[in-house]
């Protein structure tokens, strides 16, 4: 298509309704376009008729019978109101029209200005919208993908069987001494900022554990707690200040000193049960150690395959988007914006983050930071879906269908409940794409061979 292009047509219809001659021109390049349409008057005066015997079966006003209004007092009182609906009754239907003749199809919604309607004359407008980038796809057949042997070593197996023994150790209360390095710590605690400024903030976020075991002198044990606890007794209380570094993860405490007074309600000791065929037996259906280890190495394998499939194929996708550059559309990009933040206010709120406190973030800001990785959003899948064109691969209802019924069973409702949500707020295209979307990576990582 041409920058400029100015189509001018005229239809001849027996049905007066499609009697309509329309001029439409057609400016813009790369993904912005813009239509500015003509509706001729005898279509405008039309709609207006009946957009009339719509307010005069309706309205309802002194001296006047219901439905016999005449048309004159229906244009004095209702005449903004009738102008307001003859253009959404027009202006969509036109718009939808020309861009299709054209051969457009917008990706978002048109911005109309210069709108001009005046009895007895046609309605005029322009709209301003974007379509999706004419992608001429180079280089993805070159691309290699990078596949690493993967190994599992025994010592990563021990480790693993460690994990499972520290999941099923068990407690004991140990009497008649103090807490010694090893030993674990029955204890409710409080803790409150030492400074008096951050006194609000500890009203408001305040450190409180009724009943928490401190393992005395254990790796991930703060070591002020290990100094302050070893020696005491059962009953025992203990009060002791804690200084914070800046770069730790619980930004309540990060740069502060703590103030903890810490009661000792008992003294355990861990056990952790043998590594024998008597302890793979409890894990399930296995009938020796061998055949645990066996399943490990299986499932860390399989593990490593994936993560590093993943990051291969992330790797992929980003020379993909270094060797095709073109522009994308705004709105586009503002709605992935939208959906990487509604995802991260989602995860925030799981974890325990207040409606109050999501309020309170710099939204704007928020947005710019999303804005560099949103773009590459939208190029990789639409070139992703450019391949999937080009190397006509498709999605089959058995493919579809497998989602359903796993998100059926996640969500224990029928596939048939879930299907018809689905189907009403768009959710089987999105699944259908995002299906397309793997099938393509896939491809792509298996033919870099």
């Amino acid at each position: 298509m041409s920058p400029t292009e100015i189509t001018e047509e005229t239809k001849t219809k027996k049905d007066t309704k499609e009697k309509a001659v329309t001029k439409t021109e057609t400016t813009g390049k790369d993904v912005k376009r813009e239509i500015s349409v003509e509706i001729p008057a005898a279509e405008v005066a039309r709609e207006t008729e009946l957009q009339i015997q719509r307010y005069q079966k309706s309205a309802r006003l002194p001296g006047f019978r219901a439905g016999h209004v005449p048309a004159s007092i229906i244009r004095q009182r209702f005449g903004d109101g009738l102008k307001n609906d003859v253009i959404e009754a027009l202006v969509p239907k036109y718009f939808r029209r020309e861009a299709e003749k054209q051969g457009l199809i917008p990706v978002s919604q048109p911005r109309v200005t210069d709108l001009h309607i005046h009895d007895g004359e046609p309605l005029t407008f322009k709209a301003s919208f974007e379509v999706l980038p004419e992608i001429q796809i180079e280089g993805y057949k070159d691309l290699r993908a990078d596949k690493p042997e993967i190994t599992v070593t025994d010592e990563e197996i021990e480790q693993a069987l460690t994990n499972v023994r520290e999941q099923r150790a068990t407690y004991t209360t140990v009497e008649g001494r103090a807490l010694a390095v090893g030993d674990f710590a029955q204890a409710s605690m409080d803790g409150k900022p030492k400074d008096s400024q951050d006194v609000a903030e500890a009203k408001a976020n305040p450190v409180h554990m009724d009943d928490v075991l401190i393992e005395i002198g254990g790796k991930n044990t703060v070591p002020e707690f290990t100094g302050h606890l070893t020696g005491a007794s059962a009953g025992d209380e203990r009060t002791f200040d804690v200084s914070y570094p800046e770069d730790i993860s619980d930004k309540r405490l990060a740069g502060k000193t703590f103030i903890y007074t810490v009661k000792i309600n008992g003294i355990k000791q861990k056990n952790l049960p043998e590594l024998n065929d008597d302890f793979a037996k409890e894990l399930g259906e296995f009938t020796s150690l061998d055949q645990v280890r066996k399943q490990i190495r299986e499932n860390m394998e399989a593990e490593k395959r994936h993560t590093t499939e993943h990051a291969a194929k992330d790797k992929l996708v980003a020379e993909l988007v270094k060797r095709n550059d073109f522009e994308v559309p705004e709105s586009l990009v503002d709605r992935q914006i939208d959906l990487r933040l509604e995802r991260g206010l989602r995860a925030l709120a799981a974890q325990g983050m207040k409606m109050e406190d999501l309020k309170k973030m710099d939204l704007p800001r928020l947005r710019a930071g999303q804005r560099e990785q949103a773009i590459q959003d939208v190029k990789s899948s639409l070139l992703l879906e450019r391949i999937a064109d080009l190397e006509k691969i498709e999605v089959s209802h058995e493919d579809v269908n497998r989602e359903v019924e796993a998100l059926a069973k996640q969500s224990k409702q029928t596939s048939e409940a879930v299907r018809a949500r689905l189907t009403e707020d768009g959710g089987l295209d999105r699944i259908r794409m995002r299906i397309r979307s793997e099938k393509t990576l896939d491809f792509l990582y298996h033919q870099s061979a």
